[in-house]
């Protein structure tokens, strides 16, 4: 069977950036698994998955915009310590859920400095070329509910 729309896709993964690095594997773990279409992995790499089987390898290349963004510099911002009330200790590399106005938004302490702290609401691989190596390991249809859920069910997907 052949990944397209509303399939369930299970696969193996190493994502490495340009400078080879390891940024993250299933190595060792169960595959990923996602229902094709439902916007559960990142748009390039979910490009480059339709159309293939299960057992095919491929090497696929994602830039930033088809992957997490480009760095957007207005998500940088310098804070207040005191906006950080009941953390004992700020550092660099700490994350934490800021209120904007656009609603809740994940954001990484990159910089201290006295009673001022900097933190970057971009993802972290926001701005980066995402390099995957990816072994398909199966494909099937999904079930009537994980369509309405938007999601897969069972294993290697959510259990409710």
């Amino acid at each position: 069977m052949q990944i397209a729309q509303n399939s369930v896709v299970a696969f193996h993964y190493t994502l490495t950036n340009d400078a080879g690095e390891v940024l993250d594997s299933s190595e060792g773990r169960d595959p990923l698994t996602y229902l094709h279409g439902a916007g559960n992995i990142i748009p390039g790499l979910e490009k480059e998955l339709e159309g293939r089987e299960s057992g095919e390898k491929l090497q696929v290349t994602v830039e930033p915009a088809e992957g997490y963004g480009e760095t957007q510099p207005s998500l940088v911002q310098e804070v207040p310590r005191d906006a950080f009330q009941g953390v004992e200790s700020v550092e660099p590399g700490m994350q934490f859920q800021a209120q904007t106005q656009g609603g809740p938004l994940m954001v990484t302490v990159t910089q201290v400095e006295g009673d001022t702290v900097t933190v970057d609401g971009n993802h972290p691989l926001a701005g980066q070329t995402l390099n995957f190596d990816v072994e398909i390991s199966t494909v099937r249809e999904a079930s009537q509910e994980e369509l309405e859920h938007g999601h897969v069910h069972g294993e290697g997907g959510v259990e409710h």
